[in-house]
C-alpha cells in the first residue's frame, strides 16, 4: 500500500473477524527499538476515556478486542505484533489508531525498513505498508482500522509526531500523568480495596514496571460509591498495577524434616514412558490454559484466536480414512456464537515431530473447518526454517494455519505472568506456579531445547583436526542448533528478569535467513567459532557470546560507551568502583579510536591502579570499555552437567548477574564526541 490509500478487509480475506497487525523496523547497529500503542476513537476522533489507550503498561483490553503480543526478533531488527478481535470492538468505537514511538530523544530516522503488515486470522499476510521520510519523527501513526457500515477498512496513514508518544496521545484526548511517582503514591494510598484481602496481601510484592520511554501508565479501577456500586472516574494513566504476583521471598516451611516433599497438584514421579509424559504434559497445560484466562489468551492470541470462553480437550478421536486420528489435544474458543478450533500435537523429551502426523491433522482441520494446528515440543522454531514440512492443498477454500510452540516459550509466559506482570487472583497465580514447577521437573520431559544434534561431535572433531570444509551440511546443522539455543537462553533470562531479551542479527536488510545461516556455517568451518549477541532491555550495551570450539572456551562480553563528560582517569576509577563486587578474573579492555585495541587487564590487577586503563598517548580518544569473562565450555552435545548447552546458559547468567547488574542502565547518547 502507499500512503493515504485504503482497502476493505473483506476484499482481501474471508477470515478477518480477528487480525494481527505487525509493526517492524531494522537497525544498523542491532540496538534500535520502538514501542507500539493503540487508541480506540469515537466518531469525534477522541478516546472515550483514558482506558481506550493501550500501550506497554496497559497491553490488553478487558473485552479482548485489543492485545499487544510483544516483540519477536527478525533478521535485521524486531517486529511488534498486536491482535485485534474486530467482532469484540464496542459499537461506539469508530476508528482504531495504530502508532509507534521512540524515546529519550531518539527518532525513526535512525531505523531502517519501518513498515506495517496486516494478517488475517489464519496468519496469512494481507497487506504491507512501508513508511519513508521519518528522519526527525519520534512517533508515527502507522495506520488505522475504521468502520464502513458493517465492514472494517484499513487506511495507510504514515503521519509523524515530533512530540513523541505523550504528544500523540494528548492530541486524541488522553490525559497524561507526567508525575509517575506521585501517581503511584496516590494509587497505593487510595486504591486498595478494603473488602479485598488479596489486595492488601500482595501490594508490597508488586514489581514496579520499568520502561525507558515516556511514563504513560494505565488507568486504575473505578471508585466505589456508597452501597458498593462502582462509578466511572476519568483518571490519568499511571504505572501502578493491581495484579497478583509471587512473593519475592518464600514462606518458611512447616515441614518437620527437610526430606518431606510438598504436595503438588501435578505429580511427576509416576511418569515412566514418553507416552505418559506426553499425555500428562498436554493435559496439564491445556487445563491451566482453560482455567487461567490471562495465560490461555496469551498463548493463543498470537495464533489468531479470539478472546472468549475457552475449553480444552485431550485424546479426541477424529475420523480420517479407515483409521481415526487422535490428536493430543483440542483448543476451542467461543466468541459471539462462533468457534475457533485448533488441534494440538505434543512431543516431550527429545522426540521429534512426525511430518505424516502433522500432515494428517492439517488435512483433518481443513476438512472440518478448523482454524489451526499447533505443534508443541522441546525444539525451537527458526525464522524461515519450519520444523515440519507440510503440503497445503491450494484447491481448498478453507486455509489452516500451522503454528509451533516450544516448552521453553510456555514456561517463559508463565514466568512473566506470575513473577512480573501478575494475574487476576491468587488461585490463578498458584495454578501457574504449579504448572511451572511441573515443566521444570527433571521427569516431566518439558525442558526445552537440550540437544545440539548428531552433527555436533563430528563438527567439533573436524574443527580439531582441521578437516571440516566449507559447504559441509553438518556445519549448517550446528549453526541452526546454536541459533535455537540462543533463542532459548533469551527466553529463560527474559522470564527471570521480566524484561525483553532478544537475539541480535547483524545482517543486511532483506537477507534470507537460510543464506545468513549458510554464511555463518562457512565462517564456523574457517575460524571454529559460534557467535551471538543478546539485547537486554535497560542495559548499556549488547551481551556478546562466543564459543571457540578450537580452544574449548566460552567468552561472554559487553562493550559500554565512554561517558560524555569528565576525564578519562575519572571514568576508569568510577568503572573499577562500580565493579567492586564483580569477579576478580573479569577482563577489562579500553576501546580507543583508530587503533586495534587499548590497554587491558584483569579487574584484580586494575583495582589498585585504575590509571593502567589509560592509553599512553594522551591524545588518543577513548570510545568505551569492553568487559569479558572466559570459562571452559562443556564438550557433550546435550544438557548434562558437562554439556555444552548448560555451559552456555550458565555463562550468560553468570555474566549478567555478576557484571551487568552492577553497570549503569542504558542512557541516551548525544552525537558529539567524547572528551579525550
Amino acid at each position: 500500500m502507499i500512503k493515504g490509500s485504503n482497502v476493505a478487509l473483506s476484499a482481501l480475506s474471508e477470515n478477518v473477524g480477528s487480525v494481527i497487525v505487525s509493526l517492524g523496523w531494522g537497525s544498523p547497529t542491532g540496538e534500535g527499538d520502538a514501542d507500539v500503542s493503540v487508541l480506540l476513537l469515537d466518531q469525534n476522533g477522541k478516546v472515550r476515556s483514558d482506558a481506550d489507550f493501550y500501550f506497554y503498561n496497559n497491553p490488553v483490553a478487558a473485552d479482548g478486542s485489543v492485545q499487544l503480543l510483544g516483540k519477536t526478533p527478525t533478521a535485521d531488527g524486531s517486529e511488534d505484533r498486536i491482535s485485534f478481535d474486530l467482532t469484540a470492538v464496542p459499537a461506539d468505537v469508530d476508528r482504531i489508531v495504530v502508532a509507534g514511538s521512540r524515546y529519550h530523544g531518539a527518532h525513526f530516522g535512525e531505523l531502517e525498513d519501518v513498515r506495517l503488515g496486516l494478517a488475517d486470522g489464519a496468519g496469512e499476510e494481507l497487506l504491507r505498508f512501508a513508511i519513508d521520510d521519518v528522519d526527525a519523527i519520534s512517533a508515527i501513526i502507522f495506520g488505522e482500522l475504521y468502520r464502513r457500515g458493517e465492514d472494517w477498512k484499513f487506511r495507510a496513514v504514515g503521519q509523524g509526531y515530533g512530540a513523541g508518544l505523550a504528544g500523540l496521545a494528548t492530541d486524541f484526548g488522553v490525559d497524561i500523568d507526567d508525575d509517575a511517582e506521585a501517581a503511584e503514591a496516590q494509587e497505593a494510598s487510595t486504591d486498595a480495596d478494603p473488602e479485598d484481602p488479596t489486595d492488601k496481601a500482595t501490594s508490597k510484592n508488586e514489581p514496579t514496571p520499568q520502561r525507558s520511554s515516556e511514563t504513560v501508565p494505565p488507568p486504575r479501577k473505578p471508585e466505589r460509591e456508597e452501597g458498593g456500586e462502582q462509578r466511572k472516574r476519568s483518571t490519568r494513566p499511571r504505572t501502578a498495577k493491581k495484579k497478583i504476583t509471587l512473593p519475592k521471598a518464600a514462606k518458611p516451611s512447616l515441614a518437620d524434616h527437610e526430606s518431606w516433599r510438598q504436595a503438588r497438584l501435578f505429580p511427576v514421579s509416576a511418569l515412566k514412558s514418553d507416552h505418559e509424559r506426553e499425555m500428562r504434559a498436554t493435559s496439564v497445560l491445556l487445563s491451566v490454559m482453560a482455567q487461567v484466562p490471562e495465560f490461555g489468551r496469551r498463548l493463543t492470541a498470537a495464533f489468531g484466536a479470539p478472546a472468549g470462553r475457552m475449553e480444552t480437550f485431550t485424546e479426541v478421536s477424529l475420523p480420517h480414512g479407515d483409521t481415526p486420528r487422535r490428536p493430543d489435544g483440542v483448543i476451542r474458543v467461543e466468541r459471539a456464537g462462533k468457534l475457533w478450533t485448533a488441534l494440538v500435537e505434543t512431543k516431550t523429551n527429545g522426540n521429534a515431530l512426525k511430518a505424516e502426523q502433522v500432515q494428517a491433522y492439517m488435512d483433518i482441520a481443513a476438512r472440518r473447518g478448523y482454524e489451526a494446528v499447533i505443534t508443541l515440543s522441546n525444539d525451537v522454531a527458526l525464522e524461515g526454517s519450519p520444523l515440519v514440512d507440510v503440503k497445503i492443498d491450494g484447491r481448498r477454500k478453507h486455509k489452516v494455519a500451522l503454528w509451533h510452540l516450544s516448552w521453553a516459550e510456555v514456561a517463559h509466559q508463565a514466568q512473566m505472568l506470575i513473577r512480573h506482570e501478575g494475574v487476576g487472583n491468587a488461585t490463578h497465580a498458584w495454578l501457574l506456579q504449579e504448572l511451572l514447577h511441573y515443566l521444570q521437573h527433571d521427569n516431566s520431559g518439558c525442558h526445552g531445547f537440550q540437544n545440539m544434534g548428531r552433527a555436533w561431535v563430528p563438527v567439533r572433531n573436524g574443527i580439531d583436526d582441521e578437516t571440516l570444509c566449507q559447504g559441509d551440511a553438518r556445519a549448517l546443522e550446528v549453526v541452526e542448533s546454536w541459533e535455537r539455543l540462543i533463542r532459548q537462553v533469551c527466553l529463560g533470562l527474559g522470564g527471570e528478569l521480566g524484561q525483553k531479551v532478544l537475539p541480535v542479527q547483524r545482517t543486511k536488510r532483506g537477507t534470507d535467513p537460510g543464506a545468513r545461516r549458510n554464511l555463518l556455517a562457512d565462517q564456523l568451518c574457517v575460524d571454529g567459532r559460534l557467535q551471538a549477541e543478546l539485547r537486554i532491555e535497560g542495559t548499556p550495551g549488547v551481551l556478546g557470546v562466543v564459543a571457540d570450539l578450537r580452544t574449548g572456551k566460552l567468552r561472554t562480553s559487553m562493550e559500554i560507551p565512554a561517558p560524555e563528560q569528565g576525564y578519562p582517569l575519572s571514568w576508569a576509577k568510577r568503572l573499577i568502583r562500580t565493579l567492586a563486587d564483580a569477579p576478580a578474573a573479569l577482563h577489562i579492555e579500553t576501546l580507543v579510536d583508530g587503533a586495534k585495541g587499548g590497554p587491558r587487564g584483569t579487574l584484580e590487577r586494575l583495582r589498585p591502579e585504575p590509571a593502567d586503563l589509560l592509553p599512553k598517548d594522551t591524545g588518543t580518544r577513548i570510545t568505551g570499555f569492553r568487559l569479558s569473562l572466559v570459562k571452559s565450555m562443556g564438550s557433550g552435545r546435550g544438557n548434562a552437567e558437562t554439556g555444552f548447552i548448560r555451559s552456555v546458559d550458565e555463562a550468560v547468567h553468570r555474566f549478567y548477574t555478576t557484571v551487568v547488574t552492577h553497570l549503569d542502565p542504558a542512557r541516551p547518547r548525544k552525537t558529539t564526541s567524547a572528551r579525550p
